[in-house]
């Protein structure tokens, strides 16, 4: 049996807080004997990852996502349980292990600030040790698949944003990690500039079938890069599967948009609740686990004298949204 790139058991980070109290004498007490509390950033988190898979890791800010990171990358040490990455324990064995990963984060550098790009990666060359022919190959192609020719003589500081993060994705991956981590990689980013990483990921992913693990607010991204999801709130997880089973499951009502003949008297019937109207313009809701398209349509047709319609669902965007404010994950208290 294959033996999985990521195997994470019951994975737990607790910090110590000073307990501050806001009056002096409440100040004075905790200089004398001062009292601290727990806060579990992460709790029993347990999940594995197969070689060359591409997973979204999502959840609110403060959820853990980054905690989680940060001990899968060895920066942290775990407060109980267990991570095996590529066969090694990240925070024991850090020197052998940073050779095998990659990282990307999208509002820290990994290059010097004040040479230029092309120095940046022969000084990483030097330093994961790259052999001369397979630092050539792999600079040739992340050259032409980032387009990094026009600033690669530029200081990193005179980068505009976009430029920086191709650059910074060339320098995570010129060693061949066998894993790469990704948090907001197209934070900031205009749409052009995001597709352009975007597909080379995706090309990173599949062709040399590097494991990608994505944090990100931006679910576009998810939705463009990601099959498989798990997310995290309050330090523990709360779906780990695929997005489509999630999106099926939680997506919200669908609309109906019309273009009618005339402007009749526009009413709600038969499970189908009139969200606006205005003139031959309307638009109906309808929940689509209870009724199809085709037979909201259907209803419609019935009922009015239909030019043109649009079938909208939810997006990816909308659903988790929904997912996060409405704590549709969480599950309820006892005896509820």
């Amino acid at each position: 049996m294959i033996p999985k790139m990521i195997d994470v058991k019951h994975l737990t980070k607790t910090f110590r807080q000073a307990d501050h109290k806001r009056d002096l004498a409440g100040t004075l007490r905790q200089l004398v004997a001062p009292k601290y509390r727990e806060i579990k950033a992460v709790e029993d988190v347990s999940f594995s990852l197969d070689r060359g898979e591409f997973v979204g890791y999502l959840g609110p800010n403060g959820a853990g996502k980054s905690t989680t990171i940060k001990m899968l990358t060895g920066l942290l040490v775990p407060s109980a349980g267990e991570v095996l990455v590529d066969g090694m324990i990240p925070w024991k064995q850090r020197t052998q292990y940073v050779a095998r990963i990659g990282a990307v984060f999208g509002q820290r550098s990994s290059l010097w600030w004040d040479l230029p790009v092309i120095d940046s990666l022969e000084l990483l060359q030097s330093l994961y040790k790259i052999p001369a022919q397979r630092f050539k190959s792999n600079l040739a192609e992340y050259r032409a698949l980032l387009q990094l020719d026009e600033f690669l003589g530029s200081p990193v500081r005179s980068l505009s944003l976009g430029q920086r993060m191709r650059a910074e994705l060339c320098a995570a991956l010129l060693h061949d990690p066998k894993l790469l981590f990704l948090d907001e990689p197209t934070i900031g980013l205009d749409v052009v500039a995001k597709e352009r990483i975007r597909r080379f990921v995706q090309h990173i992913n599949r062709e040399r079938e590097t494991t990608i693990i994505l944090t990100t607010h931006d679910l576009s991204d998810i939705e463009r890069l990601c099959k498989r999801v798990i997310i995290l709130d309050h330090g523990r997880i709360l779906y780990d599967g695929l997005l489509q089973t999630l999106v099926e499951r939680f997506e919200g009502e669908h609309l109906i948009r019309l273009t009618l003949v005339n402007s009749p008297q526009l009413i709600a019937f038969d499970g189908l609740r009139l969200v606006s109207s205005d003139g031959i313009q309307a638009v109906y809701a309808y929940d689509h686990h209870s009724l199809s398209g085709a037979e909201a349509l259907r209803k419609l047709q019935e009922k009015y004298e239909v030019i043109d319609f649009e079938l909208v669902r939810p997006s990816v965007e909308e659903t988790i949204r929904r997912i996060y404010e409405e704590k549709l994950l969480l599950e309820p208290p006892p005896g509820s």
